[in-house]
């Protein structure tokens, strides 16, 4: 008897361990749905489903990092993911992938939201807001002041593993993916903050998103795709 409540104490923390290392590499909710499938993750394996996509990014970021030491770069960096990814995490996001100062997050992707266009316009908003305090508090050390762009874009888009035998990622693909990305550099060509299309702004509105002022509308070229687009100014 002893040695099976040995065996058990092991076990649960061997597990317990797993799951925490599991937790590291993964945002939370692809950990969850890792450790709760019922099959193995395999490549091949994918589900469709309706999802917002949010891409932030600082703006002149690789400019500035050849000014500055390596380890200021990182410094920053930690800085920037730490003030930011609880906000997407706050706001139901899931992180997909950190692409050097670039954070890539899903709304509904990994689990089922009906509302996942509020839930990302609230990250966006909550995110640009932080931004500016965090630009403040740099100025006053003495530092140089940075700004953040964002873009939320809803869609279908398709969740699962990719990769080969020996390591797989958990990733979305889809229009809406590719489209919130090219509208996160957009604001350099605008001049704005934060952007989303008419149609996810509508959607949001419809799932409880409020805001205190009524955002401006435009039609605007987007590089890397064809026709004028209605986009919803949610900042700048």
């Amino acid at each position: 008897m002893l040695r099976r409540a040995r065996r058990a104490l092991v076990q649960a923390v061997t597990e317990q361990t797993a799951a925490h290392d599991l937790s590291r590499f993964f945002d939370s909710s692809v950990a969850d749905t890792i450790r709760s499938a019922e099959e193995e993750a395999a490549v091949g394996k994918g589900v469709m489903r309706q999802a917002s996509i949010l891409n932030v990014d600082i703006r002149g970021f690789t400019t500035m990092a050849q000014t500055i030491s390596p380890g200021e770069v990182i410094e920053m960096l930690a800085d920037y993911q730490a003030r930011m990814v609880p906000l997407i995490q706050s706001a139901g996001g899931t992180i997909d992938k950190f692409l050097g100062d670039g954070i890539m997050a899903t709304f509904g992707a990994a689990a089922p939201l009906d509302d996942h266009p509020a839930r990302g316009l609230r990250a966006l908003d909550a995110i640009l807001a932080e931004a500016e305090r965090w630009s403040q508090e740099r100025i006053a050390q003495g530092r140089q002041p940075l700004e953040v762009n964002a873009s939320v874009v809803s869609g279908p888009v398709v969740f699962g593993a990719v990769g080969d035998e020996n390591r797989l990622e958990y990733t979305v693909i889809g229009a809406a993916v590719n489209f919130s990305a090219k509208l996160e550099k957009c604001n350099k060509s605008l001049g704005t903050k934060g952007l989303t299309t008419k149609e996810t702004y509508d959607a949001a509105v419809r799932r409880g998103y409020k805001r205190r002022t009524k955002p401006r509308t435009l039609e605007a070229r987007v590089d890397g795709t064809e026709g004028l687009h209605h986009l919803v100014v949610m900042h700048g």
